[in-house]
């Protein structure tokens, strides 16, 4: 969450990062009774219905009004929890790569919306957005996000109505141009325990299994009411493609983060609109531990991505020809390093075998056609 609700001020003294890789220490490897999957409450016909145009234009970003202080703080520096994995695109298994001086957007990141459990689903304080993006699996049904995007630590439930809508923007007034590749409602979430039950951030991360997208083309009848015409567009991988999944690497990468930033810094400011993709581009490193977060083990980067980027991923060896490169992590936190009242900095939960196993899971479960 990028907002006041993920705030982490850190001195510039203080902000000695150590590079190099993360160990098994905080982390070890995940059991299968690690992995918690849960079938999402809002069937996947009524979750599209939901998410009518006014109401997708009127989510906003989740802020938990929470703050935090990490002064004095070194970064961390340990080793993985086992050897490295690559899992290729989708398409991408053979292919060879080709040079390109244009950053060229990816079709896999889109926003996600959800509203949260409990509230008036009729209130629009309730509808709310995250980033994400769509992974290679065997069924092409997979999205990656951040677990606080999936799963709301208040109520100790799973978010409602979630659906992902890849390559969303909103250059102009037409339907059409905000799902380009229609939408893909929620089956399945998976995430870890550490994060459920212990509120852990070193595991914010999530891969969700989602139905075969649905095309609605939206009117409004007579009484200023929505109605949709849908249409079946089949998987989410054979639409957009799917980034590749890497694992148990060094906490220096090169990587590009995409994501739909919309709040604002904690200065007020607001650079972002959440209308259309954005991208930051730099080397990651280790982070300050954050305790009230439990964070032991985040990687991060010079980024000023505000609330809304969130889910969003770190792409590393991302190729600009074919749109792919390899999830590394996901926006999980943001970062006030030098006290100036502007995040600076991104970060995600290290990627190890924990999220290996998590992600595996998710890549071998099937969904298929929503019910009808």
């Amino acid at each position: 969450m990028f907002s006041r609700a993920r705030r982490l001020t850190v001195g510039v003294a203080a902000f000695g990062m150590a590079a190099g890789l993360i160990s098994a220490t905080a982390a070890q490897a995940a059991a299968p009774g690690d992995v918690v999957s849960k079938n999402a409450r809002t069937s996947a016909a009524n979750a599209i219905a939901f998410w009518t145009p006014d109401k997708i234009r009127a989510a906003t970003d989740i802020n938990d009004d929470l703050a935090m202080d990490v002064k004095g703080a070194k970064g961390s520096a340990s080793a993985p929890d086992g050897p490295p994995g690559s899992v290729p695109p989708i398409g991408a298994e053979k292919a060879k790569a080709i040079k390109t001086k244009q950053v060229n957007l990816p079709n896999t990141v889109g926003r996600i919306f959800f509203t949260l459990p409990g509230a008036n689903q009729n209130d629009k304080k309730s509808w709310k957005y995250c980033s994400g993006t769509s992974v290679q699996g065997k069924y092409r049904n997979v999205v990656a996000t951040s677990a606080h995007c999936v799963y709301d630590v208040k109520h100790n439930v799973f978010y409602d109505n979630w659906v992902f809508i890849p390559s969303y923007w909103d250059g102009n007034n037409k339907w059409d141009g905000k799902a380009p590749y229609g939408m893909y409602a929620a089956k399945t979430f998976n995430a870890h325990d550490d994060f459920v039950v212990k509120e852990d951030y070193d595991y914010d991360y999530a891969f969700v299994n989602v139905y075969n997208g649905t095309k609605p083309v939206w009117e409004k009848d007579d009484k200023g009411n929505w109605h949709a015409k849908k249409k079946n567009v089949g998987r989410l991988g054979d639409n957009v493609g799917g980034q590749g999944f890497t694992w148990n690497r060094s906490t220096k990468a090169t990587v590009f983060s995409f994501g739909y930033p919309a709040g604002d810094h904690p200065d007020g400011d607001k650079p972002y609109t959440g209308k259309t993709m954005k991208w930051c581009y730099g080397t990651t490193a280790a982070m300050p531990p954050a305790p009230k977060f439990r964070i032991e083990e985040h990687i991060g980067f010079r980024c000023a991505f505000t609330a809304g980027a969130s889910g969003g991923p770190f792409l590393y060896n991302y190729k600009n020809s074919s749109r792919t490169g390899y999830l590394i992590g996901v926006n999980s936190v943001a970062w006030d390093t030098d006290g100036n009242d502007r995040y600076d900095r991104i970060s995600s939960p290290y990627f190890n075998g924990d999220t290996y196993k998590v992600y595996k899971v998710a890549a071998n479960r099937w969904s298929g056609n929503q019910p009808s």
